[in-house]
């Protein structure tokens, strides 16, 4: 079949001074420095990105710890609050400054009648009440000033005996006259 022709002359003599495999050799060498170089980019690509990743695993960590904490915090503060704003807590530290709970109620009707006998404010004292600079409001024994309004013809305010500590009962409106109001309600 196809064999390389010999060499004859001077073509040979210059063709011995030359190792024979030397041309292939040359030839591989570019590839194989590109396939070394390729190689060994994609290691450090890998060792880089594996760098990257476990920070960002060790900040994920981090971050889920802190949220863990704060979701803990955030229940301790809402079972605090859910202690507070309960009703035998609350009635306590009412108790606590000094506060009694009310009488009976009178509704106003919107013709002017009063519905309703009121009745004074119980006054159980279970705790010895606080000095009025500790509490840094107005004090138990002067109750604010309220209005309330009876009807013509029955006056039950001016019926019910005045306590020295009660509130005070307050003059009885008659069906001409109406409460002041605030403007813009």
């Amino acid at each position: 079949m196809s064999r390389k022709p010999e060499l004859r002359g001077r073509a040979a003599r210059l063709a011995r001074l030359f190792p024979a495999g030397r041309a292939r050799q040359a030839a591989r060498t570019p590839f194989v420095l590109l396939v070394v170089l390729l190689l060994g980019g994609g290691l450090i690509g890998l060792l880089v990105l594996n760098s990257a990743l476990s920070e960002g695993s060790f900040k994920l960590d981090d971050l889920q710890k802190q949220t863990k904490n704060l979701t803990d915090e955030e229940q301790a503060l809402q079972r605090d609050i859910d202690a507070y704003s309960a009703p035998d807590a609350l009635q306590r530290r009412a108790r606590e400054l000094g506060m009694v709970p009310g009488g009976d109620p009178v509704f106003l009707g919107p013709d002017g009648t009063v519905k309703g006998v009121p009745g004074p404010a119980a006054l159980r004292q279970t705790t010895a009440p606080r000095a009025p600079e500790a509490l840094g409001t107005q004090s138990a024994g002067a109750p604010a000033p309220t209005a309330t309004g009876s009807g013509p013809a029955t006056a039950p305010a001016a019926s019910v005996p005045a306590t020295a500590s009660g509130p005070t009962p307050t003059p009885a409106l008659t069906p001409g006259t109406s409460p002041t109001t605030t403007p813009g309600r």
